[in-house]
């Protein structure tokens, strides 16, 4: 069964007494939720992951890495392993992030090792895909998304395709301001969908969560969650307020 999800991605922000204030914030915010309907998953920097899932024991969140190497150990200065991501109780790894793939030049391939090297280690990971503005100006949105989740994901098999979460990220929607319309999410959540029951049938499908992300906020959540294949959100700028956040997490009806 499908979960509604909604993953905070604090990219590299924050010192650490305010991370730590942060989560106490938005502990405050989950404790007065009477009806959670939303898994909750703060993602933030790697420095900060102990302090959160120390946390987290006390909340009702999940905590997850922005990355991880697509090598097991060895010689990588400044790689952190699935391993060591394990070892800290980590139950979620963002991979293939947009800007992963346009700042250090990830491919398919690469995001396909991480796959593989998270999965090995019990954690779930969120796979972004997205197009870029040229790409959709082009009407070559669905080749762009296609091509990135066959070539990062179909490799598996149906039992490890299970544990993985999708988050589609127009990329020319990040931090820009501006937002796909819940017509445009939908038409490429739908589409996305389409091909994992192509590849895996429609019970592997319909139990996959596809997250949208793309300034994503507390204005539109709740418009963009309505959509049927809109399960929630990978949040960027908006998770690092704790209170636009919450109003994120509750935007499901």
């Amino acid at each position: 069964m499908r979960r509604n999800i909604v993953a905070g991605n604090w990219k590299m922000n924050k010192r650490f007494e305010e991370a730590n204030e942060l989560v106490n914030d938005l502990m405050d915010c989950l404790e007065k939720i009477d009806d959670l309907k939303a898994e909750v998953i703060l993602c933030p920097p790697f420095p900060y992951l102990e302090l959160c899932t120390d946390m987290s024991q006390e909340s009702y969140f999940a905590v997850g890495a922005q990355d991880v190497s697509e090598h097991e150990s060895g010689a990588y200065t400044g790689e952190i392993s699935a391993s060591m991501l394990e070892s800290l109780g980590l139950d979620y790894c963002i991979v293939g992030h947009s800007e992963r793939r346009a700042y250090h030049h990830e491919t398919n391939a690469v995001v396909a090792n991480k796959v593989k090297q998270l999965l090995a280690n019990k954690i779930s990971p969120i796979v972004c895909c997205g197009e870029v503005l040229s790409e959709r100006e082009a009407d070559k949105q669905f080749d762009v998304v296609r091509e990135q989740i066959s070539e990062s994901l179909f490799g598996l098999n149906a039992e490890e395709f299970g544990k993985i979460i999708i988050a589609y990220e127009p990329v020319w929607a990040i931090g820009t301001g501006k937002t796909a319309t819940p017509e445009q999410a939908q038409e490429m959540h739908a589409f996305i969908r389409s091909i994992i029951k192509e590849q895996y049938g429609a019970e592997v499908a319909d139990n996959t969560s596809i997250l949208y992300g793309g300034s994503c906020n507390a204005k539109n959540a709740e418009e963009l969650f309505a959509n049927p294949d809109v399960d929630g959100g990978l949040i960027g700028g908006a998770s690092l307020k704790a209170e636009d956040f919450a109003k994120i997490i509750i935007s499901f009806k």
